[in-house]
C-alpha cells in the first residue's frame, strides 16, 4: 500500500481564525492546576502511545504531515517556561519547532531474532528518560520493524501536562481517516443519552427526583470523607501488587494484549452493564487470580495448587480511576471538533475517583461484573470526580501540591478511553492497533483499556521490581474475560437479547 500525504477536509470554518484565537488563549497562560500536578517529582507523568501499522512507515510522509497538523496546535509548539513574576509558575510560550529534535528514527537490524522484545525494550528505555523542557514536551519514534502483529511501530511520547487521554484521542483522530473512505473522519462510539423521566406521576415523581438529588449529595459526602481519610492515613493492603513510596520515578515495562470487543459487548448486553463495568469486572477477576497464585507460591504446603484459595481475607485494593469531565458530545459534535487539529481543546479536564476492587475467588464468574456494575452505578451517583478536579485547583492555592497530589495509597491506576469505531489510517498508513498508557505515576501498576474497531486492547504499565511477570497478568486478564463470557453463554443470558 502506497502512503500519501493526507488531504485536508474542506470546512466552512475559518481555520486560521480558530488557530489564532487558540494561540492567543495559550500564549503566556499559566499551566492549569491539574497540569502542574503532572510535574510533581512523585507524579511526573508521561503518556506513551504505541501505534502498530499494517504497512512500513514512510518517515518523509510522517514529517511532512506533522508540520500541517500536530505543530499547528499551540500545546505541541509551546515551551513550558517558569514565570519569574509569579513565583516560577510554569506558563506556555510559543516557539519555533525543529522536527529533528522530536522525530527519532533509530537504525534497526531487519533480521533480528526477537523483534517484539526489541520494541518492548525500546519503550521501556523511553520510560527511563525525560524530555527536555527546552523544547515542546513530546517526541515521536518511528520503528520500521516487523513484529508479530504489525509491519512497523510508531511511539508517541507526550508529557501529561499537555493533555489528558480523551483530548489526545480527539487530537489523534483529527489526523486520521477511515480506512474504507480516505476522505472521511473516523467516529467515536458515543454513549446514548439517558431518556428524561416522564413528567407524569405527580407527587411520586417529585419525591423520586428529590431522593435522587439527596442520594448524590450523600454519596459525594461519603466519598469526600473517604478521600480525605485515604490521603491522611488509609493505605491499601500490602500485596504483591502494591508499590512503595517513590515508585513513580522507576522505569516501566509496558505490554499489551488484544481481546475481542464483541466478547466484551456480549457480556455487556447480557448483564445490562456498560463496557467499563465489564472491563472492571474482568480486571477484578484477573487480579484475584494473579494474587491467589502469588500468595500460593509463598506457601510450603502446596497452597499454590490450582483451585486452592490462598488469598488473605479483607484485602483492601483500590484503583485511582480517571473520569472525563467534558460535556456530552454527540456524533456531530465529535466530527466538528476533529475537523482540524487546531479545533481540539487540549488540557486535563479530568477528575478521579477511588474505585474499590473486590479481590476474591468467586464460584460464579459473573459476580465480578455484578460487583463492578454496583460500584459503577454508585460512583455515577456521586460528584467525587468533580470534587477531586476542583480540589486540585483549591488545594494548590492554599496548601501547595502536598495535599493536592495524586493519592499514593491506592494500588493501581485504571483508565478507559474509547477509540475509533472503525479501522483508520494515519497519514495514509493503516493502523493495526493503538496502545496508550502512562509512566511516572505513583503506583507500580496501571491498567488501561482502549477500543479500536472490533478490538479491545488492554495495556499494562508496570514496575518490574513489583510486577516481574506482566505477560502472565495479561494472560489472566484474557482468561478472565473468556471465563465470564463462557458463564454468560452457559447460563443462557444472551438467548433473548440482540447480539
Amino acid at each position: 500500500m502506497r502512503t500519501r500525504a493526507i488531504k485536508p477536509i474542506q470546512t466552512a470554518k475559518n481555520v486560521e481564525n480558530v488557530l489564532s484565537s487558540s494561540s492567543a488563549d495559550e500564549e503566556q497562560q499559566p499551566l492549569s492546576p491539574m497540569a502542574r500536578m503532572f510535574h510533581e517529582p512523585d507524579s511526573n507523568v508521561y503518556i506513551i502511545i504505541i501505534i502498530g501499522f499494517q504497512t512500513k512507515i514512510n518517515p518523509e510522509v510522517m514529517r511532512a504531515n506533522l508540520g500541517n497538523t500536530l505543530l499547528k496546535h499551540p500545546r505541541f509548539s509551546s515551551l513550558q517556561v517558569p514565570d519569574e513574576k509569579h513565583g516560577g509558575q510554569l506558563k506556555w510560550v510559543r516557539t519555533e519547532v525543529d522536527l529533528d529534535n522530536h522525530v527519532k528514527i533509530p537504525t534497526i537490524d531487519p533480521n533480528m531474532d526477537f523483534p517484539d522484545m526489541y520494541v518492548e525494550d525500546y519503550v521501556s528505555n523511553l520510560s527511563k528518560t525525560k524530555i527536555s523542557m527546552s523544547i515542546p514536551m513530546w517526541d515521536l519514534h518511528l520503528l520500521n520493524i516487523k513484529t508479530s502483529n504489525a509491519e512497523s511501530v510508531g511511539i508517541l511520547r507526550v508529557h501529561h501536562s499537555i493533555g489528558d487521554g480523551t483530548s489526545l484521542m480527539s487530537l489523534f483522530m483529527s489526523f486520521t481517516r477511515k480506512a474504507s473512505d480516505p476522505e472521511a473522519l473516523p467516529t467515536l462510539p458515543i454513549s446514548k443519552k439517558q431518556k428524561p423521566c416522564s413528567s407524569s406521576g405527580g407527587l411520586l415523581q417529585h419525591f423520586i427526583k428529590l431522593f435522587s438529588v439527596l442520594l448524590i449529595y450523600w454519596n459525594t459526602l461519603v466519598d469526600v470523607v473517604m478521600f480525605l481519610i485515604t490521603i491522611f492515613f488509609l493505605d491499601d493492603t500490602k500485596t504483591p501488587l502494591k508499590g512503595p513510596l517513590g515508585v513513580g520515578s522507576t522505569p516501566r515495562r509496558i505490554v499489551h494484549r488484544t481481546v475481542s470487543l464483541e466478547d466484551v459487548k456480549l457480556v455487556k448486553n447480557a448483564m445490562n452493564a456498560t463496557i467499563n463495568d465489564v472491563m472492571v469486572g474482568v480486571t477484578q477477576a484477573a487480579l484475584s487470580r494473579y494474587l491467589n497464585r502469588k500468595y500460593g507460591e509463598n506457601k510450603k504446603d502446596g497452597g499454590g495448587a490450582e483451585g486452592n484459595s490462598n488469598l488473605p481475607k479483607n484485602i483492601r485494593l483500590r484503583a485511582t480511576s480517571f473520569v472525563n469531565l467534558r460535556p456530552y458530545l454527540g456524533n456531530e459534535s465529535v466530527a466538528e471538533k476533529t475537523e482540524s487539529s487546531s479545533n481540539v481543546r487540549l488540557g486535563n479536564l479530568i477528575g478521579y475517583v477511588l474505585l474499590p476492587f473486590t479481590i476474591a475467588l468467586r464460584e460464579d464468574a459473573l459476580d465480578y461484573v455484578r460487583s463492578a456494575k454496583a460500584t459503577g452505578k454508585r460512583k455515577k451517583a456521586s460528584l467525587e470526580a468533580i470534587y477531586t478536579y476542583f480540589m486540585a485547583k483549591t488545594f494548590l492555592k492554599l496548601f501547595g501540591t502536598k495535599l493536592a497530589s495524586f493519592p499514593t495509597q491506592t494500588t493501581l491506576w485504571f483508565s478507559n478511553v474509547a477509540g475509533p469505531s472503525e479501522e483508520i489510517t494515519l497519514y495514509g498508513h493503516q493502523v493495526a492497533y493503538i496502545a496508550p498508557t502512562c509512566f511516572g505515576q505513583p503506583n507500580a501498576l496501571m491498567i488501561h483499556v482502549v477500543s479500536y474497531a472490533n478490538k479491545m486492547n488492554i495495556i499494562l504499565s508496570v514496575d518490574e521490581g513489583i510486577v516481574p511477570d506482566p505477560h502472565q497478568l495479561c494472560h489472566d486478564l484474557e482468561e478472565s474475560l473468556k471465563l465470564i463470557k463462557d458463564a454468560v453463554i452457559y447460563k443462557g443470558l444472551v438467548d433473548c437479547r440482540v447480539y
